[in-house]
Formats: C-alpha cells, structure tokens, sequence
C-alpha cells in the first residue's frame, strides 16, 4: 500500500471522527442550556400557578364574603351566610315588592257594551231570554238598550263568580237606583247598587279611580256584589243576605227584601230565565 494513501486515509478518519465529536458537543451543550433553563423558569411557574390557587381560595371562603369589599354580594349567599353577613351591619338589599295591578274601572265596562253591540251573548241563557231580559230593564227604567244589554253581561258574569243569581242582583240595582249610575243617597250611598264608598274603600282601592270607581257600573256592581255576598254568608240566608245589605238591625228591614224579591221575580217572568238560589 502507498504509504500517502495511507497517511491521508487516517487523516481522513481523525476528521471524520473530531466533526462527529464536535457535533455532540454542540448538541449536549444545547441540551444542558435546555435542561439548566428548564430548571429555572418551571418551578418559578409552577409556584405562581400555587400563588394563584391560593389566593382564590381564600377569596371564595365564606368568612372572606363578609368582609366590606364583598358585603355587597351577601344577597347571593344561602341563608345561613347572609345571617353571617349582617352580623356587623352590613344589611342585605331589600326584596323586590311586587308591582300592584291598577286598572280603569270604567274600562272594563266599555269592553263589555262593546261587545254586547257586536252581538255578543250569556253563555248559560238563551239569546232569546237574553234579549227578553234587557229589553225589560230598558223599557221600564228607560235606559239604552245597548246600555241594559252590557249590565246584564256584568251581572251574570260577577254572578257566576260569586254564585249569586244574577237576576238578584239586577233586582238590587233596580231597588236601589232605578239603573242609575250616579244615583246618591241621603246617607251617601253612590252608584248603582248604592255602595257607602266611606265603609268599603277597599272594594276600590284596585282600580286607578279609587272612589270615584264607584260611578263605573262594573265597579260598582262587583263592589255591591261581594257586600251583599258578605252579607249572605254572614246571616245564612237571603232574606237576612238583603236585610244585612239594606243595614237593617233589627227584625225588620222596613219591607226592603220583599221589593227586591218581587222585582227578581218580574224579571224572571218576563226573560224566561229560571230563579237561582
């Protein structure tokens, strides 16, 4: 073998063998730096993200929810902590009220001869016995037939509420008013059913009239309703239902619940529409 051919042969080889050697230098340099940076920056995170755990907890504990910068949010706690919470004065909010309904008295009166005009009829009558009836109270107490249709709407409707005949309390009206909404007494009953709006304030506190709700029919005839219903289950009977209703003490109600019984019975003659009691 030629001895150059030789020689350069193994220094070739030494080559070879110092580049491999200085590449894994470098790369086992690079891996130290990796694992030395590594060491440094993970614990560091790592007890950052421990830092963090610990002061959310300490937040959420519910001793630290009654501290004055989380008072405010003592509403949201069981009941147990807002008890916790107002210890040291620190009240809850107070509860939402409920928003009273107030509506027209004289609205609802409205809607009903709107649609007794449209034709509209008693459920539990006959139109024809319908009809009958409000042609009876038109003609004797000379009020629109329009007018008598709507009234006679009301009354069955609130009738039906209360379970009183409703030609009764179309009886009471005629007695008490002759169909007459702002008829008013001596002793100050108003409206149709003679309501003592000073005694039974709070039959009208609903409506955005207050008192002078007791002018509307509806109103009016809803507040005499629930007295006279008052009335009956107070004495037991009809008879002692309009003697309490006429305010009569004594035996006697001064012949008052005989005109109003015969005045049902009238109606009822002439409509057809059997008497409920």
């Amino acid at each position: 073998m030629n001895p150059d051919w030789a020689h350069q042969g193994l220094r070739l080889v030494r080559y070879r063998i110092s580049e491999f050697v200085h590449m894994c230098a470098i790369y086992l340099g690079i891996a130290v730096l990796v694992t030395i940076a590594a060491g440094l920056v993970v614990p560091s995170i790592r007890e950052q993200a421990r830092q963090l755990y610990s002061v959310m907890v300490d937040a959420l504990r519910p001793e630290v929810l009654n501290n004055d910068n989380f008072a405010q949010f003592a509403w949201m706690m069981p009941d147990a902590n807002k008890e916790e919470a107002t210890e040291e004065g620190n009240e809850p909010p107070p509860p939402i009220e409920e928003e009273v309904v107030e509506y027209s008295a004289y609205q609802g009166f409205v809607d009903t001869l709107q649609r007794t005009v449209a034709g509209a009829n008693v459920n539990s009558i006959s139109k024809t016995q319908f009809q009958a009836l409000r042609s009876y109270i038109a003609r004797k107490y000379k009020i629109a037939h329009s007018v008598s249709g709507a009234l006679v709407q009301t009354a069955f409707t609130v009738g039906a509420e209360k379970r009183i005949d409703p030609q009764l309390i179309l009886a009471v009206i005629a007695i008490e008013s002759s169909y007459n909404p702002f008829a008013e007494s001596h002793a100050g009953a108003q409206g149709l059913m003679q309501v003592m709006t000073r005694v039974h304030r709070d039959k009208l506190e609903n409506y955005v009239e207050r008192e002078l709700a007791v002018f509307s029919p509806e109103a009016n005839i809803r507040a005499g309703t629930q007295i006279l219903y008052d009335c009956r289950k107070r004495r037991g009977s009809l008879t002692g239902a309009l003697a309490c209703y006429v305010g009569a003490t004594g035996p006697s109600d001064g012949g008052y619940g005989a005109r109003v019984l015969a005045e049902r019975r009238r109606m009822a003659l002439a409509s057809g529409i059997p008497i409920r009691d």
